[in-house]
């Protein structure tokens, strides 16, 4: 096989691979003898059939067979010898073929660029611990408990109020028709919740057991059903019961009604999980400081194959969202070559982050250990109840999808190696001190 490098601009190659008609031809007769062996033909007993016999009926198809081989094999072959590393799927061209003649083809690429990461322990950052203070402990237990809490009938003549849960039978008309979902029998709603359309709950304010009341609202224009976003409806109301909130005691026999076997125990968990929270809040800006730092120390060359692809996905998104009229606030009013100008930096970092992140694993020998992406699989199932073997199934016969599960733990992984080397100290704040910096650097 004879390589020829064509060009060389940037980070893109483009080569020529010759390979020798009579390899070719030798490929091609050893595959027919492969064939003869196993090949049946009326006249003949097997593996007795005459190998010209197979060059007139099958060497047009084997030949197919070992040009595609040849091609495989050869690009392999080429990124092996000059120790390419293709940013994405090489461009592979058959250039000249005729019967008893060489082989050309054309590999066209662009390479990951040469990336010398800066040395990390000269980087300094700056890790927020929370120090979370006893009324957080309590306010989320108090949660716990009304959570909890039943709600037990009222007397005959208790007037709802806004928290208290109406039993209701209902019956809604637009136009004096009643329409599909607006009838129901036994109801429980409880007022105030912004379960029903807006205006209903607050027009049950003062019902009693047995009252009947004329609800009139509008459907709000932007309602799910079409045929009723915008409309006047009355709904009629009857008051099967009222029912109030009866407060639950922080007490042991709440927590053993959560499963554990005393309030201290249950304490001590709400504490380790409100930190556990700050925590991972707080490794996220950390995250989100270093990629910065890093995307800041860096400058190389980027494939512009992979800046397309990744501005390409992007631009799909604000597409989308531009249809549905979802656009991010600092968005909205601007134009779209500024969009398109703004949104391709983006994808230049991301690129630029992602290539530093991989070469930084690769040199380090980082892995994605099985049990990690076994647990993300597990995880991600419980996701959808009742489906989970569907889930697990999937993820073992798409090993896209599985990437997409690998890349984030993989990129952790890295960012921890990173975090490892680099000078981290720490200092303490109270949580409205990190909402207020979180929300300064939002």
């Amino acid at each position: 096989m004879q390589i020829t490098e064509t060009n060389a601009n940037g980070l893109k190659r483009e080569f020529k691979v010759v390979i020798p008609a009579d390899k070719l031809q030798d490929q091609v007769d050893s595959r027919l003898k492969e064939l003869a062996e196993r090949i049946r033909m009326p006249g003949f007993r097997p593996g007795k059939v005459p190998l010209q016999l197979l060059k007139q009926r099958y060497e047009k198809s084997v030949m197919g067979e070992v040009l595609e081989k040849s091609v495989q094999e050869g690009s392999s072959q080429l990124m092996t010898e000059r120790n390419l590393r293709p940013a994405g799927q090489p461009k592979v061209e058959i250039v000249k073929f005729e019967t008893g003649q060489d082989l050309e083809f054309s590999v066209a690429l662009e390479v990951i660029p040469e990336i010398t990461p800066v040395d990390f322990k000269t980087i300094s950052l700056q890790r927020t611990v929370v120090d979370v203070p006893e009324a957080e402990i309590e306010e989320s237990l108090g949660r716990l408990a009304k959570r909890q809490r039943k709600a037990e009938p009222a007397a005959d003549d208790y007037a709802a109020q806004s928290g208290d849960v109406a039993v209701i039978d209902f019956v809604g008309r637009v136009g004096g028709k009643e329409f599909e979902g607006g009838k129901a029998e036994d109801f429980h709603l409880e007022l105030g919740s912004g379960m029903f359309i807006p205006g209903f709950e607050d027009q049950l304010i003062g019902l009693k057991k047995g009252d009947k009341r004329v609800v009139k609202v509008t459907f709000p224009a932007e309602y799910g059903n079409k045929e009723l976003a915008g409309k006047d409806a009355e709904f009629d109301v009857t008051a099967k019961e009222i029912r109030t909130h009866q407060d639950t005691p922080l007490d042991d026999e709440m927590a053993k009604a959560m499963g554990v076997d005393d309030l201290a125990t249950l304490r001590k968990r709400v504490r380790e999980q409100i930190e556990r929270d700050y925590g991972m809040a707080a490794r996220s800006r950390l995250k989100r400081v270093l990629l910065d730092m890093l995307a800041d120390k860096h400058d190389f060359t980027l494939p512009e194959s992979l800046v397309d692809a990744e501005f390409e996905a992007i631009w799909r998104q604000i597409e989308a969202d531009i249809k549905a009229e979802r656009l991010d606030d600092e968005d909205k009013g601007k134009s779209e070559d500024q969009l398109k100008s703004e949104y391709r930096d983006i994808a230049k970092r991301r690129v630029k982050l992602g290539l530093l992140l991989s070469e930084v694993g690769r040199a380090n020998n980082i892995r994605v250990p099985n049990e990690d992406l076994t647990r993300a699989v597990i995880n991600e199932a419980r996701r959808y109840p009742g489906q989970e073997k569907q889930v697990i199934d999937y993820y073992q016969k798409s090993p896209d999808a599985l990437n997409q599960l690998r890349a984030p733990i993989y990129e952790d992984k890295v960012i921890d190696f990173i975090l490892e080397m680099a000078q981290v100290s720490e200092r303490r704040a109270t949580p409205e001190e990190f909402r207020k910096e979180g929300e300064e650097a939002a």
